[in-house]
């Protein structure tokens, strides 16, 4: 970990499906933020013998979390719980979510359809209606955001660098403006352009540009994309 102490835990609260991503992509992930010196927190981190509850306030100390969404997230009442607090936080301006689409569609979350929507409807059955309702509004406003969607056949060495560049850009972008950055994500053509950041000498940068699989506000999947990252420090 490359978190030493509880005064500095937690730049990046992970959210996840744990019985299914633990010992697999969340564990390439994280080897990946510890090369990159990126802070974070998982709930394995957390002291023995404490109330889960302390999680939320890791989430407090945390400027961004990354939603990831897979086929079993929806079977964990606590996963939905964490996602309903990771929403008041981000509505308040608190927090930046980044949601991650590991292998399942963004419609499919939003509306709770596919595999992911059995697992929500099972746990529908054993949970009260005011529960049910702050989980579907969690899923429809989270999935509503620009996220970062893996499918079956694609790279997911890649696709963890792509996370690890995001997030840097969204940590750099919080640093300088707080977590109510205005970003804009535009899909353009097979090319590399220069834009220009405001800084005094007003010297053209290079962007790199990522190849990407991205999921649009209506949920459907842009295959492959070449996405162009702009934010509130850039000028076109």
């Amino acid at each position: 970990m490359t978190i030493s102490s509880p005064s500095n835990f937690g730049s990046v609260f992970l959210n996840y499906r744990g019985d299914q991503l633990r010992y697999g992509f969340v564990s390439h992930l994280i080897d990946a933020f510890e090369r990159y010196g990126i802070m974070f927190f998982i709930d394995k981190d957390e002291q023995r013998g404490k109330d889960l509850t302390n999680l939320f306030v890791r989430m407090k100390e945390s400027k961004i979390a990354l939603v990831i969404f897979s086929s079993r997230y929806a079977e964990s009442s606590w996963c939905m719980d964490e996602l309903v607090n990771i929403k008041k936080r981000a509505e308040k301006g608190k927090l930046e979510v980044i949601p991650i689409f590991y292998k399942v569609r963004a419609k499919d979350v939003r509306a709770q359809t596919g595999k992911f929507g059995d697992k929500f409807w099972a746990l529908e059955k054993v949970s009260s209606g005011d529960q049910i309702k702050k989980w579907k509004d969690a899923l429809e406003c989270i999935s509503n955001k620009m996220g970062l969607s893996l499918r079956d056949k694609s790279s997911e060495a890649d696709f963890i660098k792509g996370i690890v560049k995001e997030v840097e850009r969204v940590r750099t972008a919080t640093v300088r403006g707080g977590a109510q950055s205005h970003h804009c994500i535009k899909f353009i053509p097979n090319k590399r352009i220069k834009i220009c950041k405001k800084f005094p000498e007003d010297e053209a940068k290079s962007v790199e540009i990522a190849h990407m699989n991205f999921s649009n506000a209506r949920g459907e999947e842009e295959q492959n994309q070449e996405v162009l990252v702009l934010n509130h420090d850039f000028v076109k």
